[in-house]
């Protein structure tokens, strides 16, 4: 969501950080990879081409490039990061722990915090009613 507005490095970034993230538990699950999927197109097919799909060594240095950007490229790259954990209905305690020390590392807030919250669980709520709409 959004990630269209960042920047070409901002998005190469954001997919190191999405990356370690889905890491932290292991293999992404099947719903996760999907929303990778749907992220990766977001970002565009020159960036795809672009990204190696490793783990970068240095998660602190991508940690350290987001802690310089902008208030609203560290709220994308944050909603973005709510929303794949967010995505499936298992709670995973290893990636809310490396959810909340990125969150303090880039000086989110806890109100802004649960605002990009009620905007996945929004788009959540979006989709379901979607489905049952065409459903019946």
């Amino acid at each position: 969501m959004l990630l269209s507005l960042l920047t070409r490095k901002e998005k190469l970034k954001f997919l190191d950080l999405v990356m370690h993230m889905v890491s932290v538990d292991g293999e992404p699950t099947a719903i996760e990879q999907r929303l990778l999927n749907i992220m990766l197109a977001e970002v565009g097919d020159g960036i795809v081409k672009e990204y190696t799909f490793t783990l970068s060594k240095d998660l602190e240095e991508t940690i350290d490039y987001f802690r310089e950007a902008s208030p609203s490229v560290k709220n994308i790259v944050y909603l973005n990061l709510l929303k794949v954990t967010m995505i499936d209905d298992f709670y995973n305690t290893a990636e809310h722990f490396f959810l909340e020390d990125i969150r303090k590392e880039l000086g989110i807030t806890d109100f802004k915090k649960k605002q990009l919250m009620r905007l996945v669980y929004n788009e959540r709520d979006l989709r379901e009613r979607a489905k049952r709409v065409v459903s019946h």
